[in-house]
């Protein structure tokens, strides 16, 4: 969704989920930084190099990194799911931006949701498939 802030800037919006982890995304023209939950995004994503750039990797592909600020809010799961869910995010907000960017994303697969998420538990078993030790006597 496009839509315009306090200083009349365009902002660009996409929501990214992984497991548990829901980000809002707000894509403005800015500089190239991240703010996550109101902090500084590398501060959030614990200076993990593999993280941030999984979370910015969308803008390097069309080669804008440097040309817009990604403002989140996320909340649920942890940090592989918040990097993720803001990849998501990114991806959506940048098919706002200009619809030709959707094909070289989707290629890369930023816009495909991971469905991956936790089994449940069974019944007579500790863990989705962690079995009780078994005793021959």
């Amino acid at each position: 969704m496009q839509a315009t802030d306090n200083n009349d800037r365009v902002v660009y919006w996409g929501t990214g989920r992984r497991k548990s982890a829901v980000a809002q995304v707000r894509l403005v023209p800015g500089d190239g930084q991240l703010v996550i939950n109101g902090g500084p995004g590398d501060l959030h994503l614990q200076y993990n190099p593999f993280y941030l750039s999984s979370a910015k990797a969308p803008l390097e592909t069309l080669g804008l990194e440097n040309d817009y600020d990604i403002l989140v809010n996320v909340r649920g799961g942890g940090l592989t799911g918040h990097a993720d869910a803001i990849r998501m995010g990114v991806a959506r907000a940048l098919c706002q931006l200009d619809p030709d960017n959707r094909k070289p994303l989707k290629i890369e697969g930023y816009l495909t949701r991971d469905p991956r998420c936790k089994e449940r538990k069974k019944y007579g078993l500790k863990k989705a498939r962690k079995a009780p030790q078994f005793s021959k006597r």
